[in-house]
């Protein structure tokens, strides 16, 4: 089997139930954003030992991301033919890492600047390639309403990405680089 189909050459892709849509299409878009957010967190699991927790979640979010994809990917008139499912517990899942892992560090009071770490600094990435691909699920919501799980799940994403930057940098004694304190912190000590 070729990897090549020739059948993008002008500029068309096709989605689930055979639509040939614009290369740019907003569900293109959405799509492709969220294949980028999957690769990057690719590139943290790369950097981690094979042994490291967060190997099981990461690969988790992974496959779950290609799930989603596949939702993205089809109409919402024919959605129901998706044989692929949603987790019910996409968003808890994230909620729960958040919990654990904020539970063992303080909250800084403070916007940080990415970097740090390697992998600090490769998960930060992640979380802003989450940011756009949840811009472009929205756009894309608009259009052709996509189920709320799926909005949900990529927003809290984002923040666990956020959270396990931070917890990284915590974990190295790494200090986090600071550039402002968040303005609702400043006006309760005016």
């Amino acid at each position: 089997m070729r990897i090549y189909t020739r059948g993008g050459d002008k500029g068309r892709t096709g989605i689930h139930g055979g639509e040939r849509v614009d290369k740019d299409d907003i569900r293109i878009e959405a799509n492709g954003t969220l294949d980028e957010v999957n690769a990057q967190i690719g590139i943290v699991r790369a950097l981690l030992p094979p042994e490291h927790e967060w190997q099981d979640v990461l690969g988790k979010i992974q496959r779950e991301l290609m799930v989603v994809m596949s939702h993205v990917a089809t109409p919402s008139a024919i959605r129901d033919k998706n044989p692929n499912s949603l987790s019910e517990d996409l968003v808890s899942f994230c909620e729960q890492q958040i919990d654990l892992l904020t539970g063992q560090m303080q909250d800084n009071g403070f916007f940080i600047l990415p970097g740090g770490t390697l992998i600090s600094a490769h998960l930060q990435l992640a979380r802003t390639i989450a940011r756009r691909a949840e811009r472009r699920l929205w756009t894309l919501y608009r259009k052709d309403p996509l189920p709320e799980e799926i909005m949900q799940f990529v927003n809290r994403l984002s923040d666990l990405l956020f959270t396990m930057a931070r917890y990284e940098m915590f974990q190295q004694d790494h200090a986090e680089e600071r550039w402002n304190s968040f303005l609702y912190k400043r006006k309760k000590k005016e």
